[in-house]
């Protein structure tokens, strides 16, 4: 599309793709960018990875192509890059937006509980894993009424490398706590949350609602982690007014 820019940034075991039907609303208004992160199909993986390399990445995106501000939303460990990417160059952000995701450093348990997914990944594979995990992003009313969802999701997946995979935990286990970053923005900031979400709970976003200077927050009933396939029209309405919004 053209017009304002808009990034869109994957998370764990996903790919532009996950997106799609975000990105098939938002071109007609604006100019959207959805990168594969490294270790992402044809996205090489990197070593050391971390969720700074990975803005890095994606900020070389941008240079390349000669943006000089953008609405950034990432989901999950997407929303983790977009916050590296608004410590390190704040003037690049018109808005950010956290998609199920958060500015809080892993839990003491998080962080065991995901060295015991990596050895999981180690011991049984990729797919395993997966098909034991992903259905956990679901609410239970979209497993109940949308399986071809949990389906799809599993697919994308096993689109990942088992490196890749394991190094997206590795680099999400040794993250900084970045909830300063959302103090020292003078922008929009907006906070998708599902109330059936296990990842990314809502006691854990609500005490940082409000720390920015302007805040939009979204509460979804019957909602997990995946927001963008398990209510598609709302979440594109939730995106396109906050990005509107942004241009102000």
């Amino acid at each position: 599309g053209t017009g304002a820019v808009v990034v869109l940034i994957h998370g764990f075991s996903e790919s532009a793709g996950l997106w799609h039907l975000q990105t098939n609303r938002l071109k007609n208004h604006y100019r959207v960018i959805v990168p594969d992160l490294p270790g992402t199909l044809a996205a090489p993986l990197t070593q050391p990875l971390s969720i700074e390399s990975m803005a890095d990445y994606v900020y070389t995106i941008l240079l390349e192509e000669d943006i000089k501000e953008a609405v950034v939303i990432g989901h999950s460990m997407g929303g983790y890059v977009a916050l590296a990417l608004a410590e390190k160059h704040p003037h690049l952000i018109k808005g950010l937006g956290l998609f199920h995701s958060t500015a809080k450093a892993d839990s003491e348990e998080k962080k065991e509980n995901r060295s015991k997914s990596v050895n999981l990944m180690q011991q049984y594979g990729a797919d395993t894993f997966l098909r034991q995990t992903l259905p956990n992003m679901f609410s239970p009313a979209t497993k109940n009424k949308h399986p071809e969802l949990i389906d799809a999701c599993i697919k994308m997946g096993q689109e990942c490398s088992l490196a890749a995979l394991i190094a997206y935990y590795e680099a999400m286990k040794e993250r900084p706590d970045r909830t300063a970053v959302l103090q020292q923005l003078k922008v929009p900031v907006l906070f998708v949350v599902g109330k059936d979400d296990n990842a990314v709970p809502l006691d854990n976003i609500l005490p940082q609602i409000a720390i920015p200077a302007v805040s939009s927050v979204h509460i979804f009933e019957e909602v997990g982690h995946m927001g963008m396939w398990e209510i598609p029209a709302a979440s594109n309405l939730v995106l396109e007014q906050f990005i509107s919004f942004c241009q102000l």
